[in-house]
């Protein structure tokens, strides 16, 4: 009896090569599991693809409900940027994917997973990860990253083979996309000095294509989660796809990074993500709102750690989980509503109310409300700068000295 394996089956080329490769030459009964995280495919097509090309068995996961609540809205409570720019679109789905690997290994009794992940990619690191994180006792097993299977060598072996592969018009870009965003690889975009050209992008207008006048919507969150687009309850996917069709028309979410991979290559990235950057930037305003400045630079510094570590495949770690906890409490008065107004690729919190802001208006404005006790600043900036004076008093006004010698060097 063999022994089984299942595979994380995108319906594309190379997953549909490597369900034959895995039954032939590595002697499994194959499982092919696609979990649709907002891919442009049709479930029912894959599932007959992935039967043709030999799979043993199919499995076809309806998951992109789950990937928004608990994958993409986490992601948003820690305002995740990887290098402060991408919000981590690819990344968040590597570990979705891998638990319904894993979940589908114990319902088939399966001893293996495996995926078409290549050896110089960050997805290799992220799907071994997410297993070793939960099931650690399965075997990973990776053929592009063993084999270095070329894209020519799969179409060769498709035609040898009789294996179905996608009939596409010919595109020089690799996408992957997901309600979260969308990435773009490949033909001219790995040259860092190329402008991206506008065949590349699908869900942005361009800013000469884009409206002439601004938009204006309203966000609404509860407990740092959004709950609401102007004014109307919505579930997460629905909310998700409203407010990336409107940011998408206004040119929002195009990014263009040179990014640092976990395997120490720089590459140049690109992608959309207009959904998932109005989102963050809403967040970060009304979160700005309603903490207090002691806590949000705290969680500023959390939170690229946060990204950093759903980019590098830990995701299913004691850390992330910790500062997940961190999140939950830090977020949970971060209810209210950020007006944006979405320009010309561009997006800008201009206005907030919460029934939670740390804000007084008596004692921040300069009118006739001032209750502000102007007399108490004297005493506080006596205490705060004893220090400092004590120092120049020791040092006869040393940081002075210093500062005019370097102005002296520099103008030389």
């Amino acid at each position: 009896m063999k022994k089984k394996i299942v595979l994380a089956y995108s319906g594309g080329l190379d997953t549909s090569v490597l369900v034959r490769i895995l039954g032939e030459d590595y002697g499994y009964d194959v499982i092919a599991c696609h979990i649709d995280v907002g891919e442009a495919r049709d479930p029912e097509l894959i599932a007959a693809r992935a039967k043709r090309a030999g799979a043993h068995a199919v499995e076809v996961i309806s998951a992109q409900e789950e990937y928004v609540t608990d994958f993409c809205f986490p992601a948003l409570q820690a305002n995740a940027l990887y290098e402060g720019v991408y919000p981590l679109s690819a990344a968040l789905s590597r570990p979705l994917i891998a638990k319904h690997l894993v979940k589908m290994a114990k319902k088939h009794g399966a001893t293996a997973v495996a995926h078409g992940a290549t050896g110089k990619g960050n997805d290799q690191v992220r799907f071994d990860l997410a297993v070793k994180g939960i099931a650690p006792e399965l075997a990973i097993v990776a053929p592009q990253r063993e084999k270095n299977i070329t894209r020519d060598a799969a179409m060769e072996y498709a035609a040898k083979h009789g294996i179905e592969v996608p009939t596409t018009k010919k595109s020089p870009f690799s996408v992957d996309e997901n309600v979260w965003g969308r990435s773009i690889e490949g033909g001219i975009l790995e040259d860092p000095n190329a402008e991206p050209p506008e065949e590349a992008f699908a869900w942005t207008k361009s800013l000469k294509d884009a409206p002439n006048e601004p938009i204006y919507v309203t966000v609404g969150f509860q407990g740092g989660t959004p709950v609401s687009l102007d004014g109307v309850a919505m579930p997460p996917l629905t909310l998700v796809r409203k407010i990336g069709a409107l940011a998408g028309e206004h040119g929002v979410g195009r990014i263009d990074l040179m990014e640092n991979r976990v395997v120490g290559i720089k590459t140049r990235e690109t992608y959309e993500c207009p959904a998932a950057i109005a989102l963050i930037t809403a967040h970060k305003d009304l979160e700005r709102f309603c903490t207090l400045g002691m806590s949000h630079r705290v969680k500023t510094g959390l939170d690229t750690k946060y990204a950093e570590l759903i980019y590098e495949g830990f995701w299913f770690s004691p850390l992330r989980e910790s500062l997940q906890a961190f999140n939950d409490v830090h977020d949970k008065n971060t209810t209210g509503e950020v007006r944006l107004r979405l320009f010309k690729g561009s997006c800008v919190a201009v206005g907030r109310t919460s029934p939670f802001g740390v804000y007084n208006h008596n004692m921040s404005t300069y009118g006739v409300q001032d209750k502000f006790d102007h007399r108490a600043a004297e005493g506080f900036i006596q205490l705060l700068g004893m220090q400092l004076a004590e120092h120049s008093r020791i040092h006869a006004g040393g940081a002075t000295i210093h500062t005019e010698a370097h102005a002296a060097k520099v103008s030389k």
